[in-house]
């Protein structure tokens, strides 16, 4: 597996403990990379991931609000609703990985990580953000905090 997909398995892995236990990010990331050695690049972008994600997390849950209403956020599947702010945090604020392999990239840790239908899911509502990326961006980039 590549390490930057490996990084992304390593910051949902971090994303769905914090969500489920409210565990501190630090020591959680500290653990997990211990047990989950990645090169030192893959590593700090895991790191970036996550950093990114808490930073931004309510602007990333209004937006996962807006593109999927019929799916309260707090009631999603762990796993879908951090699998989806990784990958906004990637097209709306990161800004260094193409639209395709973002995408690509969380239908493949949604079938990894996730239910049957995860995959489906997450696709569908990043097609619809990626619809309106360009605003989004905009809204992102003059309010958001960087990791």
């Amino acid at each position: 597996m590549q390490p930057r997909r490996r990084a992304r398995g390593l910051a949902i892995q971090v994303l769905y403990e914090i969500d489920c236990s409210g565990h501190p990010p630090e020591v959680v990331l500290a653990v997990r990379k211990s047990a989950m050695p990645l090169p030192e690049a893959a590593a700090r972008f895991a790191e970036e991931l996550v950093r990114g994600v808490l930073a931004n997390q309510d602007k990333m849950d209004q937006l996962i609000t807006q593109y999927a209403p019929e799916w309260p956020v707090a009631q999603m599947a762990i796993i879908d609703r951090n699998v989806l702010r990784i990958a906004i945090f990637e097209l709306a604020i990161y800004d260094s990985t193409p639209v395709k392999v973002a995408i690509n990239e969380a239908v493949e840790l949604a079938k990894l990580y996730g239910s049957e239908s995860s995959a489906r899911f997450i696709n569908g509502v990043l097609g619809s953000v990626t619809d309106r990326l360009d605003d989004i961006a905009i809204q992102f980039r003059t309010s958001h905090t960087l990791p």
